[in-house]
């Protein structure tokens, strides 16, 4: 049996280790497209600097996964308000969700998932929206199996 999972806010001290998760994902997002998903130099300092300007606000949900005294992943979502370019009224948009392959299986991403409801809720959020990249089909069954349907297939067609 595997040692107990707690999933809470995220803390300041630690930005940087959330930010190595993150340029994780952004590296794992390359992989699938590196044409439509970008790469930049040093990403987790990217991101560390975003959480950082992000954390303190009231619009954000910025969770852990920590078991035995070590991160094993991460969730970020926010508030947004109505996009008219988007057709999307405002909501919850569950924008990052990343689990350490080492702890993946284990119920740590619907873990995750589950608390960004709860945040999401308590902010007052009516509905969650997210965005899964086509060639990750793993987390595009657990998003289904939590109750997640299609709404929008974003196509991408390269000019050069």
């Amino acid at each position: 049996m595997s040692s107990p999972l707690s999933i809470r806010r995220a803390r300041e001290d630690e930005l940087l280790d959330v930010a190595a998760m993150a340029a994780k994902l952004l590296a794992m997002h390359h992989a699938f497209d590196d044409a439509r998903f970008f790469l930049t130099e040093r990403p987790a300092e990217g991101y560390a600097r975003w959480f950082a300007r992000e954390l303190p606000r009231e619009e954000v949900v910025l969770l852990v996964a920590e078991r035995e005294g070590a991160l094993v992943g991460y969730a970020y979502a926010r508030l947004e308000e109505r996009d008219w370019n988007q057709l999307l009224d405002a909501c919850g948009a569950l924008h990052d969700l990343w689990v350490e392959p080492e702890a993946r299986r284990g119920g740590v991403a619907e873990a995750l998932v589950c608390a960004v409801f709860e945040a999401l809720v308590a902010k007052g959020a009516p509905r969650v929206v997210l965005h899964a990249a086509a060639a990750n089909e793993a987390a595009q069954a657990l998003f289904a199996r939590l109750g997640f349907r299609r709404t929008m297939v974003e196509m991408t067609r390269e000019l050069r």
